[in-house]
């Protein structure tokens, strides 16, 4: 058995799962924020939508990810460790951009107001799974 294709599967598998973690997150949020807006007659924005699906762009990391490491030649050892760690740190990084795309969505459903600043705390939550791609690709 090749132990390495089990870090090329988890990869894949605990990003998604983070993903689906933070966009349920946010997507709650942003239904809660809407409701609001319904019971208040004022209009609902579609931007809460935002929030709600950022945390779905780490499960197409996993993927590039997992592709990277089923084409590599490095040991097994490391793609295993390289497939649990590297998906670990972007599912955490969807939950965490799930989190606060909760609370974005609720500061901007209640204000109407800083949908920019909120937006750039989500894409910093991002950023996290980005560089663990890049630098697992460097490894791998």
């Amino acid at each position: 058995m090749d132990l390495g294709m089990i870090g090329v599967a988890a990869v894949l598998g605990i990003s998604a799962i983070g993903s689906a973690i933070g966009a349920g997150t946010a997507g709650q949020a942003a239904i809660g924020s809407w409701k609001r807006s319904y019971l208040a007659n004022k209009p609902a924005s579609f931007l809460l939508v935002v929030f709600a699906g950022a945390p779905l762009t780490q499960t197409i990391y996993g993927f590039i990810l997992m592709q990277r490491m089923l084409s590599s030649e490095a040991d097994s050892g490391l793609l295993l460790g390289a497939g649990v760690i590297g998906g670990l740190a972007m599912g955490m990084s969807a939950i965490a951009q799930g989190l606060a795309g909760a609370a974005g969505s609720d500061a901007f459903g209640e204000t109407g107001k800083g949908f920019g600043q909120y937006i750039t705390v989500v894409g910093l939550c991002e950023t996290v799974a980005l560089f663990v791609m890049a630098f697992t690709f460097g490894a791998i």
